[in-house]
């Protein structure tokens, strides 16, 4: 019998868990070869609107391999529900059994993307980050924040929300983290005055356009993970330096560099896998 594990029991060991150390592995043993990852399935919906994802993977020799189904229904919440849901199927490599079922709610895939946002800052922030911007005040903005913390030498946070009241909530949560927290609605006083920019939305259109960006800017864009999402101007490619994606195979069909390159903005010698990073 598969054991289930809820998430409740999941919190209370997080915080032991040396999650950045543990996804900087996994992009490692992924660019290197070890790893197995298919293309992501999914389901999208129109009516109400909301989308459904498949992702399964396993590293060479080990133990275990892992299917998740992650749930985002975003007007769950005018029926007084989570929006995100999740689920994890731990099985055995060498038999296909069933060890554990994680039904977490969509808590590992904003942890799992908040500590590759502490991975992502660890190699390529700034060496002096004079404040911290955030895009998007929901639950992965929380995460982002969270494992940023001690990583990125800067206490200074500013979050972009969709209205007042979404602010309110999220400068409550985070301040606990150590931050000095302030909001705003107008997206230009991100691109104006933080040099680390976090973007963690399902916008379907650009929320920031070439020209607002700044020189010495390091962008870590989360939120396009279909190809119908896009958060950046594609021609932000032609001003960057360098850019990192976690999959060279994922990036030809979703995400901002797919944009960019069907729009003829990329520089594909610019274009590097976050797993080379640890690889040196």
């Amino acid at each position: 019998m598969a054991i289930i594990i809820n998430q409740q029991e999941i919190l209370t060991v997080l915080d032991s868990i040396d999650a950045v150390g543990a996804i900087e592995a996994g992009f490692a043993a992924y660019s290197d070869g070890r790893a197995v990852v298919p293309p992501v399935g999914e389901l999208i919906f129109e009516n109400p609107p909301g989308e459904t994802h498949i992702k399964y993977g396993y590293i060479k020799n080990e133990e275990f391999y892992v299917i998740k189904v992650g749930c985002g229904f975003y007007e769950n919440i005018k029926l007084g529900l989570p929006f995100r849901s999740g689920t994890m199927l731990v099985l055995k490599q060498q038999t296909g059994e069933i060890a554990y079922m994680m039904d977490h709610q969509g808590l590992l895939t904003d942890e799992r993307t908040g500590a590759a946002g502490g991975f992502v800052a660890k190699y390529l922030a700034p060496k002096k980050v004079h404040r911290i911007g955030m895009v998007g005040a929901g639950g992965e903005g929380r995460v982002q924040a969270k494992y940023l913390r001690g990583i990125v030498d800067c206490n200074e946070l500013l979050v972009w929300g969709l209205n007042q009241e979404e602010l309110d909530s999220y400068i409550e949560d985070v301040s606990k983290y150590g931050y000095n927290v302030t909001g705003t609605l107008d997206i230009n006083e991100i691109t104006d005055t933080c040099n680390y920019i976090v973007t963690a939305t399902p916008a379907l259109t650009p929320l920031i356009t070439a020209d607002m960006v700044k020189p010495g800017t390091h962008i870590s864009a989360f939120g396009s993970d279909t190809p119908e999402k896009q958060e950046l101007d594609s021609r932000l490619f032609q001003k960057a330096d360098l850019f990192y994606v976690d999959s060279f195979e994922q990036s030809q069909e979703r995400g901002e560099v797919f944009f960019a390159r069907n729009n003829g903005h990329l520089d594909e010698a610019n274009l590097h896998e976050l797993g080379e990073l640890p690889l040196g």
